[in-house]
């Protein structure tokens, strides 16, 4: 193997690499994106269960 095929060998191995990197960093956000989203809907479904609506409009149009 002559060195420019070496060389081009490291350069591209360091590519993927790279790749790879990006790759791994790429999930870990989706991930942890995800998990936010889900929280702030049990929350938000938790928060809706506890504190009744509002029916003040309803009630001033009856009267």
């Amino acid at each position: 193997m002559s060195v420019r095929n070496l060389l081009l060998a490291a350069v591209c191995a360091a590519m993927l690499g790279g790749c790879a990197v990006f790759a791994v960093a790429d999930a870990a956000v989706t991930v942890v994106a995800t998990t936010v989203k889900v929280g702030a809907k049990v929350v938000g479904a938790g928060v809706d269960a506890v504190i009744p609506d509002d029916d003040d409009d309803e009630d001033a149009t009856k009267e």
